[in-house]
């Protein structure tokens, strides 16, 4: 991470379980339409070189996408 968190960490980390305010939160233990359309997703990390990656971002936003459509293509043209 590149900024420096402006969380105090500290406070967050002292406070006890039943100070936790969860009043916003809402419970989703029951609700069955949430849990039948949830999925895990895992994040890939991948090192690529800083001026390609510089070039996909000076293309706006959407960059991860167009990276992305590129290895696919790679991939699909480099099948056997």
């Amino acid at each position: 991470m590149n900024k420096q968190s402006q969380t105090d960490w500290d406070r967050i980390d002292a406070l006890k379980d039943e100070e936790i305010d969860y009043s916003e939160i809402p419970d989703l233990g029951e609700d069955e339409a949430f849990w039948s359309r949830a999925e895990v997703v895992v994040p890939v990390t991948i090192w690529v070189d800083p001026e390609v990656l510089a070039w996909f971002k000076a293309q706006g936003e959407g960059y991860e996408e167009r990276i992305s459509k590129a290895l696919q293509t790679y991939k699909e043209t480099h099948e056997k």
